[in-house]
């Protein structure tokens, strides 16, 4: 698992250091996007990946990796926008907004190491296809949540599908990344 651990942490180093050079580019712009409009963006970024999976062919010059990269960050994106709620402006600076992007990715480290210890790496024997999948299914389901603002019966709430995703898509870079 030393490795998992040691891979996960690379492939996130990658995510952050283009949520950085976006944050100065732009800042945080994003601080504006309620989390309903986060989870459209995760929709179109792992839809476009099915597309590219099922087609096997890009017309626009990002790849598969680029889009699970963007869906790592806006899924920490997401869980920033849940913890500090939407703003009318970008009102955080970059500092704060990296440190509150290894907060999210810390917490995501650790919810995989748990599920990671429980299931005996099975990921590692999964297909990136299946990560898309079920990055998808985890987005059907947060949709669902927010539709129900929230007042499920027995579901684990927004955050703990933005968590999941980061991890699918971190379990696709890392694959990507190293390789099988």
């Amino acid at each position: 698992m030393k490795d998992t651990q040691q891979q996960f942490e690379q492939v996130i180093a990658i995510c952050r250091d283009l949520f950085a050079k976006k944050l100065h580019d732009y800042d945080p712009a994003w601080r504006i996007l309620r989390p309903t409009s986060v989870t459209d963006q995760l929709f179109i970024k792992a839809n476009r990946i099915r597309s590219i999976e099922t087609k096997g062919v890009t017309l626009v010059d990002e790849d598969v990796r680029s889009e699970f990269i963007a869906i790592v960050n806006y899924g920490i994106i997401g869980l920033i926008q849940l913890e500090l709620g939407y703003a009318e402006s970008a009102d955080i600076d970059e500092q704060k907004a990296i440190k509150l992007y290894d907060k999210y990715a810390k917490t995501s480290l650790e919810l995989m190491l748990a599920k990671n210890h429980d299931y005996d790496e099975a990921w590692r024997s999964m297909r990136i296809s299946s990560y898309t999948d079920l990055i998808l299914m985890k987005i059907y389901r947060t949709k669902k949540i927010e539709q129900l603002a929230g007042q499920t019966l027995v579901s684990e709430g927004v955050d703990a599908n933005y968590m999941d995703m980061i991890n699918y898509a971190v379990f696709a870079l890392i694959k990507i990344e190293f390789g099988e």
